[in-house]
């Protein structure tokens, strides 16, 4: 048995990770699935001042109020920042960190510094500065998800605007990053390219280079969502690992 911990990506929140978070209770594990501040059912809360700290200090309070140890943590996507810097902060709580298609930012990189300039301007910077008030993201447009339609029709309408400071402030690294902390890289692959993949590519190869243990799940990016039970049967094989 094992006690994950999943955070999800950008204009999300917990409710997405409900079929995983399902599927790894039937096998024995517990599930932790946080919403971070201002998103899902906590977006009632977003004002301009939440930062990617804030996220950081959501994720830390869990280990911390569920009294957890020995915890495998999952980021997905964007989420990649907010897992390295909870694994710095408290390493100690962590057995394994996993990567679910996710950036892997470096010491003073913001997610936002993760993408390729042209991208991070079109998908978040312009929006938010004409459509955001400059301090909150919009919902990035249904197709780019790349999801089935079935699939996306539950899932898009449930995204809310993400604050702009939650990508944009660069991780601070406090103490050895988690050097300590095993790592894990889950890489959603499919038959074609798109401007998700080209972003994760780049991370998943130096995942792989670096020795991380990686692993491939042929899904959309939001595999989450998409295909629950590929990723319960990948987690509940990264368990195996200690």
């Amino acid at each position: 048995m094992a006690t994950f911990v999943l955070v999800h990506g950008g204009f999300g929140g917990g409710w997405e990770w409900r079929r995983v978070g399902d599927l790894l209770r039937s096998r024995g594990h517990v599930a932790f699935t946080p919403t971070l501040t201002g998103l899902g059912e906590r977006a009632h809360l977003a004002r301009p001042e939440i930062d990617l700290e804030t996220h950081l200090a959501d994720v830390v309070a869990v280990l911390s109020f569920e009294n957890l140890d020995d915890v495998i943590l999952l980021g997905q996507s964007s989420s990649g920042v907010v897992v390295t810097g909870v694994a710095d902060r408290v390493p100690d709580r962590l057995r394994r960190v996993v990567y679910l298609d996710a950036l892997v930012p470096a010491s003073g990189q913001s997610a936002i510094d993760c993408f390729p300039a042209s991208l991070a301007e079109d998908l978040m910077l312009a929006p938010a500065r004409e459509r955001g008030g400059g301090w909150l993201i919009p919902v990035i447009e249904e197709e780019l998800l790349g999801l089935p339609p079935e699939v996306s029709s539950w899932y898009y309408p449930r995204l809310v605007p993400q604050p702009l400071r939650t990508f944009a402030q660069p991780l601070r690294i406090t103490g050895d990053g988690g050097s300590s902390v095993p790592r894990s890289f889950v890489h959603c692959v499919r038959d074609r390219e798109d401007a998700v993949s080209e972003l994760i590519g780049p991370f998943a190869e130096v995942a792989r280079a670096s020795g991380w243990d990686y692993r491939r799940v042929e899904a959309a990016h939001d595999a989450q969502v998409s295909d629950p039970e590929a990723v319960a049967r990948t987690l509940d094989d990264i368990a195996l690992l200690g």
